[in-house]
């Protein structure tokens, strides 16, 4: 398998990486050309396109020929980041190419998620901050969201719970709504945040879904595993 991996210079989109290349898959990864000496370490394993996520030709030249692709949708500053990366991929990505895209549990496809007061206000102060700085554009994640939610392409919408570094706790487990008691401790390790893409690649009935998703040992996963 060929994919790529949009956003490789990140900390989840380094993850991403690792994993591809233990699977043995060829991998390609856009990230801005500033960050390229990030990926040193992968460097010689393989193809990096510099250049900006939200650049259509910059992903026009990544994604050709790739079975997937991997995108982590990151709202940089006021440009529309997240939206410009996700809608280039939707056009531009091979046919029947496998999409995976990573979000925060604040997206929700149905309206039907379940969120703590604390969470929603926490969302607020750092969306207006974060715009009045110029800093982050949550709103457009949302759009960029929409966007993929809207498209017929093979996709998936991964939403992560709040994130810690750490070993492997194995793959996550999800639900279909943020509320639901599995969620309820609200943590993953990253690199199993990235477990859980590579693996929704191969993982036909995650097509056209948006899994929130949680760690595998967390208590909250541990009980409704024992119920």
């Amino acid at each position: 398998m060929k994919v790529c991996v949009v956003g490789a210079s990140g900390k989840l989109g380094q993850y991403l990486v690792r994993h591809a290349l233990d699977r043995g898959y060829e991998v390609v990864g856009v990230c801005r050309e500033k960050s390229v000496p990030k990926l040193a370490a992968v460097a010689d394993r393989i193809t990096i396109v510099p250049g900006p996520t939200n650049d259509r030709e910059v992903i026009g030249a990544a994604v050709a020929g790739c079975d997937g692709v991997l995108s982590v949708l990151v709202p940089w500053g006021v440009q529309q980041y997240s939206s410009g990366t996700a809608q280039a991929v939707l056009d531009l990505a091979e046919p029947d190419a496998r999409l995976v895209f990573s979000c925060g549990w604040h997206i929700s496809r149905d309206g039907q998620d379940r969120y703590s007061w604390r969470f929603r206000t926490a969302l607020r102060v750092a969306a207006r901050v974060g715009k009045l700085l110029r800093a982050v554009e949550i709103d457009d994640q949302d759009e960029a969201c929409r966007r993929i939610f809207a498209s017929d392409r093979r996709w998936t919408v991964v939403r992560g719970s709040d994130l810690e570094e750490g070993d492997s706790q194995g793959l996550p487990v999800w639900s279909w709504h943020v509320g639901d008691p599995v969620l309820e401790s609200n943590l993953t390790r990253r690199t199993d945040f990235a477990l859980f893409m590579i693996e929704a690649l191969t993982d036909d009935s995650l097509v056209r879904e948006a899994p929130a998703i949680v760690g595998r040992t967390t208590p909250s996963a541990r009980a409704h595993a024992a119920a």
